[in-house]
């Protein structure tokens, strides 16, 4: 008999324990205390995540998951994700599971059944997961080849398991966690035990692709969460509540914004007079920084030859998320997923010197991106979107001052709309698929973090996070809710100025490639008024507001004098509205309030003798009774001051 082998554990605090090979990490948790050993949920072993019951084979630096660990809630999610499944498996032995992740504070998990499962459902498996719960039932980790899964699986009828491991490499050894009757594919790590879930919460059911494409079968989703204590999970199921007051989608039908209408077709919105006006104001916003900051306005069509997309190399890398091709009089068109190459074709059109850089085009560019069906959610993801596009094309001795005028602009701009806190990444180059030489990669990443540093900007790496074609600065702006949303996108681009065979005359009188870089600060327009109706809940400012003042006659008896008032709003480029309805006055007050128009000028009899109006602000119940003039006065100096 071999003599057994002893290894070195290093624990976080530097202590050694010498343990023998085989040893678990659950036998060190328990050697330490036995209070250790109950929190524990997995463990990091050399900085990998394994399972508590995870044999140490080498010396070793370990540290153990915990419930108060930054990575425990994504364990914990998973984990309650299986034990889901498993309910459902016992309580509809029919259904056949397929996947089950875990996303950011909820976990789901995707079931093919007969009949989409119903709130009594909900309950029902509610109920026996916590009877799986009280069972402490243990979780075991096992390996097997692929073949012998898909024969496992196979043998089990559940196919949507054996095609996932059929995609899958045929010399991987793949794993499976256990709990009792239940088996799933997985790579871990899960807690040891079921006993180990406090405090869980089934949310909601929705339909969902297999795989995300609308050409696959519909299955039926359930939504789940997962806190290491309950008083974790009621504070999430608060800001649920919350969200859903403020869910965009809601809040842009009551308040007549947009529809998105399955007639027209998924992903492809409808603006509502209302909605189309508050994306006019935005636009116009946009337009006035740009001219100011030295941009030139610029449209480009919405199709393009395929030999445009061929040369951008949209074609050969970015073909999936592109529309079909259309033919016209024997020519192959594409629909944009991009304006840069109409912009490159403008900067083209003559011969630029050094002296004409940089050249600034802006331009609020409708593109069209071939997204799943799966995905799309909202103004959020849509197939059809406005980007605020601009291409800045710069010699390289330009570039640290146009990326910092970029950045400030990014910053200047976005808090116009209430946005104050920011996040900043610079995403470097990829690992293997990039284009442009190293050097050129190291100069940009640098003008990028110079940039930021002068500014007093704190950012993080985004290691291998930039495009194939150069790395960018990505913004991030945190909303009421404290939920990030990307915004701005400062993008370098090695390879369209090269392929396009872009140049200019330096002051040498040599023909050089200029350096070019994307920018998009609100990204996609229609995503921005989706985070902005729910950070304001619909609530816009005055200056944003699609309709700043409604005109409300008490009485059909003011209707002429409340039209000759709404007619001198109107020329002073007021944005307002007249309420003639025959409804009570607190009717039209309530209309007003629930469509939170800011202003309200109420004009009754006395008034309409006057020529004044009563001022009503949103939420207020005071009144001012002031003179046209006045009222014009106080609701514009607001407008300037915001």
């Amino acid at each position: 008999m071999s003599p057994i082998q002893k290894i070195t554990v290093t624990l976080p605090d530097g202590t050694q324990v010498p343990v023998s090979t085989g040893t678990t990490v659950a036998d060190i948790a328990k050697s330490i205390s036995d209070g250790l050993f109950q929190n524990s949920l997995a463990a990091k072993v050399n900085n990998q995540l394994v399972d508590l019951y995870f044999p140490l084979l080498e010396n070793s630096n370990i540290e153990l998951i915990t419930y108060k660990s930054p990575e425990a809630h994504e364990i914990l999610l998973h984990s309650t994700s299986h034990i889901m499944a498993q309910a459902v498996k016992q309580l509809f032995p029919e259904a056949k599971v397929t996947i089950g992740p875990a996303i950011e504070n909820r976990f789901y998990y995707d079931f093919d059944v007969e009949m989409p499962f119903t709130e009594d459902d909900l309950e029902k498996i509610e109920a026996r997961m916590r009877e799986i719960i009280d069972q402490d039932i243990p979780v075991k980790r096992e390996e097997f080849t692929r073949n012998e899964l898909v024969k496992k699986f196979r043998k089990t009828g559940e196919n949507y398991k054996v095609e996932i491991i059929e995609s899958i490499a045929e010399n991987e050894v793949l794993s499976v966690y256990t709990q009792g009757d239940f088996t799933d594919l997985c790579r871990g790590p899960h807690i040891p035990s079921t006993g180990k879930i406090k405090a869980f919460k089934l949310l909601n059911t929705a339909g969902a692709y297999w795989r995300g494409d609308s050409q696959n079968k519909m299955l039926t989703r359930i939504y789940g969460t997962s806190f290491s204590t309950d008083k974790d999970l009621k504070k999430y199921l608060n800001f649920l509540e919350e969200a859903k007051r403020r869910d965009h989608r809601k809040l842009g039908k009551s308040l007549e914004l947009f529809e998105i209408n399955e007639q027209v077709g998924p992903g492809l919105v409808i603006w509502y007079p209302r909605g189309a006006m508050l994306l006019q104001t935005i636009k116009d916003f946009w337009i006035k920084e740009h001219i100011d900051r030295g941009y030139e306005l610029v449209q480009t069509p919405h199709i393009g030859k395929s030999n445009l997309w061929e040369t951008s190399g949209h074609l050969g890398f970015y073909r999936e998320s592109m529309f079909d091709s259309m033919k016209i009089e024997g020519d192959e068109y594409f629909i944009k997923p991009m304006n840069c190459p109409f912009h490159i074709q403008i900067y083209k059109a003559k011969t630029r010197s050094y002296r004409d850089l940089p050249i600034k085009y802006a331009e609020l560019g409708t593109v069209y991106r071939y997204e799943l069906s799966g995905v799309l959610h909202g103004l959020m993801r849509v197939r059809g979107f406005t980007q605020d596009d601009a291409h800045i094309i710069c010699t390289p001795e330009q570039l640290n001052e146009e990326i910092m005028k970029l950045v400030q602009f990014s910053f200047d701009y976005i808090r116009k709309f209430g946005f104050n806190e920011f996040e900043v990444y610079v995403a470097t180059k990829p690992k293997d698929k990039f284009v442009g030489e190293v050097a050129k990669w190291e100069e940009a990443t640098n003008a990028l973090k110079y940039a930021l540093d002068s500014l007093n900007v704190e950012y993080s790496l985004d290691e291998g996070g930039g495009a194939f074609y150069g790395p960018k600065i990505d913004i991030k702006i945190r909303d009421a809710l404290n939920r990030s949303w990307q915004c701005t996108t400062i993008q370098f681009d090695f390879n369209l100025s090269e392929r396009f065979n872009m140049e200019y005359i330096s002051s040498d009188n040599e023909k050089k490639q200029p350096y070019m870089i994307h920018r998009a600060i609100m990204g996609s327009l229609e995503r921005f008024v989706g985070v902005l109706i729910e950070n304001t809940v619909g609530d816009f400012p005055v200056w944003l507001a699609p309709v700043q003042a409604m005109v409300i006659p008490i009485s059909e008896n003011q209707n002429d004098i409340a039209e000759e008032f709404y007619q001198t709003l109107k020329k002073r480029s007021i944005r307002v509205e007249i309420n003639r309805k025959s409804d009570t006055m607190g009717a039209k007050i309530r209309e007003a309030e629930l469509m939170k128009i800011p202003y309200m000028f109420i004009i009754g009899e006395r008034e309409a003798v006057d020529k004044k109006v009563s001022i009503r602000r949103r939420k207020s119940n005071d009144k001012v009774v002031c003179t046209w003039d006045e009222a014009i006065t106080i609701l514009e100096t607001e407008i300037v001051e915001q």
